[in-house]
């Protein structure tokens, strides 16, 4: 079993980290593992392999698609569920579930719970579910082992961004605007002032995406944050890519320059 997520970064502290974000099923049902592995080799830190649903509220057109197709291709939580457990016996980079709470609901949150954690699981994101709502899948998580990461927005008000604080074991996702996920231009420019205000508030890890496309993003972004959250962009170049004469080249040499852009701002350049 790999390391829970909050000494996974216990013992990283310092470092830089490169989130990556894929829709679990998408393009198709057997391409999952090895993206994931390819990521893994190419130097994520961690992966977020994502539920597909049918209205996901918070993601842009890019990863409803992905969602859409991949629900077309029958995948289902317990589909999820297998394709992380086979992740997580290929590789030690933490896994990361981020769906929408009325799947896990349908599902039932304690089988989703022990199901997750044999799955190799350490963390779940869950953007549709209000704080006030998280007790008791945050309390079942947290007996597993596994941290709930919440997310916070430009629009968070202060006494909250302290309340998600004291709730937190691993990271906080900072999400880069209000709105929708989605790759942007100037992401950098437009979070900066919500980065510094979080600094005075969040005493955890921060990890900033929506909107993250570029290595520059990643390596601006770096220097308010403990590193960058990637998905819209990832799919869509998984989706021109994977499957294609040298896709898995193109899909490597993505991750190593946002790998790069991280690394860089981590030793100052």
């Amino acid at each position: 079993m790999n390391l829970p997520l909050e000494k996974y970064f216990a013992e990283k502290r310092g470092r830089k980290f490169l989130s990556l974000f894929i829709t679990a099923g998408y393009p198709g049902l057997t391409a999952t593992v090895p993206i994931a592995q390819l990521l893994a080799n190419s130097g994520a830190d961690l992966i977020e392999l994502g539920i597909p649903f049918s209205d996901p509220l918070a993601d842009g057109p890019t990863i409803q698609r992905a969602s859409t197709v991949a629900l077309q291709n029958g995948v289902t939580l317990a589909t999820v569920l297998e394709m992380a457990k086979e992740i997580s016996s290929k590789t030690t980079v933490p896994i990361i579930l981020m769906g929408y709470y009325n799947p896990i609901l349908q599902f039932g949150v304690e089988r989703f719970i022990s199901a997750a954690h044999g799955a190799g699981v350490q963390g779940m994101i869950i953007p549709d579910l209000p704080i006030e709502e998280s007790k008791t899948i945050r309390e079942h998580a947290l007996a597993a082992g596994m941290s709930l990461i919440y997310l916070v927005a430009p629009n968070t008000p202060a006494p909250r961004l302290g309340l998600i604080d004291s709730l937190t074991t691993s990271f906080v996702y900072a999400t880069s605007v209000t709105g929708v996920t989605g790759a942007r231009q100037n992401v950098a420019a437009a979070a900066s002032d919500f980065l510094t205000k979080l600094r005075r508030h969040i005493r955890h890890p921060m990890l900033v995406g929506f909107g993250v496309s570029t290595p520059e993003d990643a390596r601006r972004l770096c220097r308010q944050s403990d590193g960058v959250i990637v998905g819209s962009a990832l799919v869509s170049l998984i989706n021109e890519n994977f499957g294609k004469p040298d896709g898995e080249k193109e899909i490597m040499r993505y991750v190593r320059e946002l790998k790069n852009g991280v690394q860089e701002e981590r030793n100052g350049h």
